[in-house]
Order: structure tokens, then sequence, then C-alpha cells
């Protein structure tokens, strides 16, 4: 067998609304149209293009809306079909899914989680309702659902311990998920789903589609998102990763999942730039569309 591969790894975020204005087969509420959303549908379109050129069997995907306690978990059923609700935004996403699980891969992530130290758990429960986190960002990125997919969960080490553990704990997942890519085999497209800033409206109005309502909620928030698009460009994702924890308490940013600490492990933390496809708002988060070409890894320090 041959050493597997990242052929690339993108920050994807996962608003439904994304979904929603898009009007998929699979969503059963329909918008009239991108609404205020199409700079970010346009990123996504950029994505699609670009990986159009990659050869890729498998999207991994880190999700902040699987959240588990104790470990990290990956899907490792077959198969996976059911319907996916929103729970805050019902009228948006209610999403009807039927996804096949790269199962190998699944196996070997969990088993180099637990090498590494990490507590793993494998879910094989084929009535587990899978969150609208992986089934936005994988739509978004393949809408065709022609390829498996392997999701893991978001852990509370940032919430129980501290962004710096949080921050720690995730690169060596990100280590254990490319080695297990590449012992397996696998080319492999790395999905990390999380928005930037995620300080959002807490009301909504009576059209969700309305453009005057979308905008960030305050300036602080765009400044760091600013700050951090400004790291990837230039890549320099050790000072970017250095300036994490301020990040997510500043700026109440959903990386708190540790979606992108986990990306940027497993690509061995860049020092290239990246290709930011495009930045928009949605309910008042910053979100961008960004990819890393593959690059060679850089070992990581330390253990949790």
């Amino acid at each position: 067998m041959s050493q597997g591969s990242i052929v690339a790894g993108c920050l994807a975020p996962h608003p439904p609304h994304l979904v929603y204005a898009a009007n998929p087969p699979q969503n059963e509420p329909r918008s009239s149209g991108a609404g205020a959303w199409q700079g970010l549908l346009d990123a996504y379109a950029s994505l699609r293009g670009s990986l159009e050129s990659k050869e890729y069997d498998v999207l991994v995907v880190h999700t902040p809306h699987w959240r588990t306690v104790v470990g990290h978990h990956v899907l490792a059923c077959p198969e996976f079909k059911g319907l996916s609700v929103d729970p805050v935004f019902p009228n948006l996403f209610r999403f009807h899914y039927d996804l096949r699980v790269d199962v190998e891969l699944a196996e070997a992530m969990a088993e180099e989680g637990e090498a590494a130290g990490l507590v793993m758990k494998t879910m094989r429960n084929p009535d587990f309702r899978v969150d609208y986190g992986t089934l936005t960002c994988c739509h978004l990125v393949r809408p065709e659902w022609d390829l498996p997919i392997v999701a893991l969960s978001s852990n509370r080490a940032y919430t129980y311990f501290s962004s710096e553990y949080g921050d720690r704990e995730m690169l060596i997942l990100g280590e254990a998920t490319r080695r297990a890519i590449e012992k397996t085999g696998r080319k492999a497209l790395v999905l990390g789903s999380c928005s930037l800033s995620h300080r959002h409206f807490t009301e909504e109005p009576a059209d969700p589609e309305d453009p005057a309502f979308e905008h960030i909620h305050n300036r602080n928030q765009a400044l760091w998102d600013e700050r951090v698009l400004g790291h990837m460009k230039m890549g320099d994702c050790a000072t970017l990763l250095a300036e994490m924890p301020d990040f997510i308490d500043q700026a109440v940013s959903e990386c708190a999942e540790g979606s992108l600490t986990w990306l940027l492990g497993a690509l061995g933390i860049p020092d290239w730039p990246a290709t930011v496809h495009g930045y928009g708002t949605v309910i008042g988060t910053g979100n961008a569309v960004v990819e890393w070409e593959p690059g060679p890894p850089t070992a990581v320090e330390g253990r949790p």
C-alpha cells in the first residue's frame, strides 16, 4: 500500500443559512435565493473549483456541533441515514442525509489517537443522528455526496481546562489524524468546520434573508478576524496559534471547539500562505473559507 496524504486542508464554516440559500433537494425549507450570503456561497464555489484539480477519496471533518465530554469520538458505522434538524434554526435546516463512512480510516484515527495518549471512542450506533455542522460543511464542499466521510467530535478540553490545554490536545489529534491517513493510503481532504469570531445576534428578523440585518456583531470581532486571516495569508500559523487563546476569549471565537487548531495540526502547522476564498458574516458571526495546499509536516512538541 502506498503512503496516503492530505491533498488539501480547508477552513470550512457551517452556517446552516448557506445550505438553506442553496436550496438543495435534501433540505425541506426553501429560500427565495442567496439573500445576504452570496459572498460566502461564492467563496465555497471558488473552493470547489480549486478542488476539482485534486484527487481525493475521503472527506475528514472536525465539527463543533457533535460535542463529547469524555474523549474524542469518531463516526465508525458504514452508513448513516436520517433527518438532521438545526435546534436553533429549524425553519432553515431540516436536512435528509444518506452518507457513507470510511470505517477503516476511522478506526485507524482512533488507534493513532490512543497511541498518542488521547481518549478515543468509535461511534458504532447506526441510529446516531449526524450533527448539522458535519452535514453543512460536507455538503457545501462536496454537494454530490459521492465520497465517504469521517467525522470527529468536539471535546470539552477548552471548556473544562483552558484554551492553551485545548490547543495542545487538538494539535496532537491533528497529528494522529495525519498519521492515520498516511498509514491507510488515503488521499484525504481535511476540513476544519468553524466560524472565526462567533458572537451572534440573539434575535432573528421576520425575513431571515433580509440583507439589512446581516453584518458583523461588533468592530472588535472584525479586527480580530482580519488579523487571523492576515496570519493565514502570510503563512504565519505559528503566530496564529500563539494568539489563539486571546482570539478565543476576545472574539468569542468558535475556535474554542478546536476545529481550526486540529486542522493546523493535521497540516503540520503551515508556514506557507493559504488561499482565502472569501469572508462574510452570518447572524453577526465572521466566517472564512480558506484552503491550504499540502506542505511538509512539522513535529509538534509537548503532550497534554
